[in-house]
């Protein structure tokens, strides 16, 4: 199918047909940094730095989104909680602000108008919008209300609510929806095309699918259904096969596959109901050399490119800082060379 900007082939591949390549979405979040000759504390001080480094980044390499995405801690910071600025590395939470699990009873949502350090993304993806003409897809990113309370909680007071305090945990959701609720519409007012549903707790690699799909599915499914714009569950490396069934009714058009799968393996179980997007391997990325990134990217869209509903990109979500440039524009050129339809022989085998 002719497809002449990234909103149309991404479009395109998301209604299950082959658009002119396959799509590539190089989620290069920190390399913006390097971009600007800035550190990364500095670089998501100002929402200017981040629309330069985002627009940079994709003339660079030649990819198919932008986004307004910062970092994961930015949500925990509306909560009250502490971010942790590294030199080399994408910032993290600190102590988490929730110390007891009585605190859930008296706990209520960040209004998103008051929580000014959230405005920097919402500025973000409004200048995206205004400098992409409406050609580039923009992304979003909401932290799930199922896997927010690892950052409020810590990971072990979460398990403990949980499978001990279930009246607690239905409280948690329910303020954590609302507030993930009112992020993701106020990223889609802001000018975001999609949002990306980041859920890690949800994977099988963490959490057992029967209790997923009694806990977290039944979160997905009332949050996705009010989120006013299409999104795509990420499970931030983690694998989701065991749960593709559950993730496929859930409201979801898009699920990231983690390195650790078969692609063609999960791409038979999407059957044309939800889109891929995946599968390279971030942090084995930092030491590939060229051919190997070739061939990994060849392997990739081999597995799942055929039919579209097939976007490359790396399984995390974002690029880890130590990838060099050098190696993002291999995997940029061997795109290019691989991942033009019709699929040539060698690689739709």
């Amino acid at each position: 199918m002719k497809t002449s900007n990234s909103m149309e082939r991404v479009l395109t591949t998301l209604s299950h047909q082959e658009p002119d390549r396959v799509p590539f979405f190089l989620l290069a979040t920190l390399h913006g940094a390097r971009e600007l000759g800035v550190g990364i504390r500095e670089y998501f001080s100002r929402a200017e730095q981040v629309v330069a480094g985002q627009l940079r980044l994709r003339a660079r390499y030649r990819h198919d989104c932008l986004s307004g995405f910062f970092f994961g801690p930015l949500e925990i910071e509306a909560w009250g909680g502490e971010v942790l600025y590294y030199d080399d590395g994408p910032p993290n939470s600190g102590e988490p602000p929730l110390r007891e699990l009585e605190q859930i009873s008296s706990l209520k949502p960040p209004r998103i108008a008051e929580a000014r350090c959230l405005h920097r993304s919402l500025e973000a993806i409004r200048l995206l919008k205004q400098q992409s003409g409406g050609e580039v897809p923009i992304l979003g990113v909401a932290i799930s209300p199922f896997s927010l309370p690892v950052m409020q909680l810590g990971f072990d007071r979460y398990f403990d609510l949980i499978h001990e305090r279930p009246e607690l945990f239905q409280r948690l959701m329910a303020i954590n929806e609302e507030f993930c609720v009112e992020w993701a519409n106020a990223q889609l007012d802001a000018g975001a095309t999609a949002i990306c549903y980041f859920d890690p707790v949800a994977s099988p690699t963490i959490l057992p699918p029967e209790l997923y799909e009694a806990t977290g599915f039944q979160v997905a499914r009332r949050t996705l259904a009010r989120i006013k714009g299409p999104t795509a569950t990420h499970l931030a490396s983690g694998r989701c096969l065991g749960i593709m069934e559950l993730l496929a009714r859930s409201g979801t058009v898009a699920i990231g596959v983690s390195a650790q799968e078969n692609l063609a393996e999960v791409k038979a179980a999407a059957a044309g109901r939800v889109s891929l997007i995946g599968n390279l391997n971030g942090i084995e990325m930092r030491r590939w050399s060229e051919a190997e990134a070739r061939e990994k990217v060849r392997e990739a869209i081999t597995r799942g490119g055929a039919g579209g509903g097939f976007i490359l990109a790396d399984n995390h979500g974002e690029i880890p800082w130590q990838v060099s440039d050098e190696l993002l524009m291999t995997i940029s050129d061997a795109v290019l060379t691989f991942g033009q339809y019709p699929l040539s022989p060698g690689v739709s085998e």
